[in-house]
């Protein structure tokens, strides 16, 4: 007669419903307050940086890149935003406190900082969003990189008539030597990323909609999932999302990164 091993509460609850909602729900009881004071931070560093614009960036996609203390690699991201084939577009930078470097001369770029720094991804790009007006909205990080088609692959599939709110495509990862490490590239699956963590906004191009904003918990380096992660896990609740199986972004693996460590 064979008897079955009895699985401990906490292992049943992974294989229920993924470890990395469980540790997001754990997230979301231990890190509220630290939401709420960034949300009113959030409102008014919106309501202050909106005032000095003459008019919110508007287009087709609005790109936001948030910084930190990155001035070449910044230059660099933006230059590959700029460079995009899709021309119908603005991209907004959000620098976490730190102030800007000189960047490119260009009509569609827009360039702001916060009054401090926050250190947290969530509320920069969250002003990045809020200040703009697109239909679409695309992310890249201050040290990773775009091919030139990465907005053009994404809207033949979001534009036709029936098709998803959003998308992702692949991400060739690199090491800081300039190595190539390998491309990520995992069909969508909203079960499967419960328990992987494959989701990642730099490939991110989805429909403006209420929500798609981050999450504003206080994330150290050590809080998993990041908040890549969770937008894109909880965007996928009620929009449709679907993966174009062509690398498109340069990730860089970065040990360095002010957000997240590896």
């Amino acid at each position: 007669m064979r008897h079955r091993v009895a699985r401990a509460p906490w292992e049943v609850l992974k294989a229920a419903f993924g470890w990395l909602v469980l540790f997001e729900a754990r997230n979301k009881v231990v890190l509220a307050p630290s939401a709420v004071r960034l949300r009113r931070f959030e409102d008014a560093e919106t309501r202050r940086l909106a005032a000095a614009l003459p008019s919110p960036p508007t287009a087709l996609v609005a790109t936001v890149i948030a910084t930190h203390r990155r001035p070449e690699a910044l230059r660099a991201a933006v230059r590959s935003a700029l460079g995009q084939t899709v021309r119908d577009q603005v991209v907004i930078v959000v620098d976490d406190g730190a102030g800007l470097p000189q960047l490119p001369d260009d009509e569609r770029l827009s360039a702001v900082s916060l009054a401090r720094n926050t250190g947290v991804a969530g509320v920069v790009r969250n002003v990045g969003i809020r200040l703009t007006r697109s239909r679409y909205v695309a992310f890249l990080d201050d040290d990773n990189l775009w091919e030139p088609d990465h907005l053009e692959r994404a809207l033949a599939v979001l534009e036709p008539p029936g098709g998803p709110d959003g998308v992702y495509t692949a991400l060739r990862r690199v090491l800081p030597d300039g190595t190539e490490k390998d491309i990520l590239s995992v069909p969508w699956d909203r079960r499967r990323a419960a328990r992987e963590s494959f989701l990642d906004t730099n490939a991110f191009v989805a429909r403006r909609t209420r929500r798609l904003l981050f999450s504003r918990l206080h994330r150290s380096p050590e809080v998993m999932p990041r908040e890549d992660w969770e937008l894109i896990h909880r965007y996928g609740r009620r929009h449709r999302v679907r993966h174009v199986p062509h690398p498109t972004v340069r990730y860089l693996m970065n040990p360095a990164s002010f957000y997240t460590q590896w």
